[in-house]
């Protein structure tokens, strides 16, 4: 029976059916539906995966602030210290707030002349390309402060930008590919059965050097990838 000619009240259970979250009683009438057309021909199965790089709006920093002393008091002090400083040199630059959790101690070892104790933590924050490179000169000349990486971030416009040219790259390849598989087996209809996309945005910290460094340009950083991999059904006859 189709749904056309159910009364209004039987379609609104019909369409309840249907939508309803896993592990509800779906008929299998529903299911089949669900499932989409079924291929009188040959079936041709595709997984293709493209890649891409985006404009870079801003940048994710991570630095790691140290304090050793002979006891962890003085070591949780001597950080407390180092913190201020770090605060006051680096909150104009940021983009929100920095994100600082409380920091561990731990006894440092050695012989017994060098043995202490030392607090430590990990910061992160974003900065716009225009403050990359005082941020960089900042943290490189702040003590206890170690710069682990910096992550190129793009804006939220281009990176859907970017995936739907990615969409539309892997989909023409796929059209073309469908193509020519059916003029190799003597095939004249290609159609489209079944699209399974999974999209995935790449941002790898990038380690630097502050010591003795030449001026920094945002320009040079790494550009934020993304790549989209698209499984596509195609019917052949």
């Amino acid at each position: 029976m189709k749904l056309s000619a159910l009364n209004p009240q039987c379609l609104s259970l019909a369409a309840v059916l249907l939508l309803g979250p896993t592990g509800s009683l779906i008929p299998f009438a529903a299911k089949a539906a669900i499932q989409g057309p079924v291929c009188h021909g040959t079936l041709l199965q595709l997984n293709l995966r493209e890649s891409g790089k985006s404009q870079t709006e801003s940048f994710r920093f991570n630095l790691r602030l140290e304090a050793k002393a002979s006891n962890s008091v003085a070591a949780l002090e001597q950080f407390s210290g180092r913190l201020a400083r770090l605060r006051e040199a680096l909150e104009p630059l940021v983009i929100g707030k920095l994100v600082i959790p409380a920091p561990t101690t731990h006894s440092t070892g050695g012989s017994a002349q060098s043995k202490g104790n030392q607090a430590s933590t990990s910061i992160t924050g974003t900065v716009g390309r225009s403050n990359y490179d005082s941020l960089i000169e900042r943290a490189g000349g702040l003590e206890g402060v170690r710069l682990q990486g910096m992550t190129s971030l793009p804006s939220a416009e281009g990176q859907d930008r970017l995936q739907d040219q990615l969409l539309e790259r892997a989909l023409e390849r796929g059209r073309r590919q469908a193509e020519r598989t059916a003029v190799a087996l003597k095939l004249r209809r290609v159609a489209l059965l079944r699209i399974d996309q999974r999209s995935h945005s790449t941002a790898r910290p990038s380690p630097m050097s502050v010591s003795g460094a030449p001026r920094f340009r945002p320009e040079e950083a790494p550009l934020p990838k993304a790549s989209l991999s698209l499984a596509l059904d195609y019917c052949l006859n």
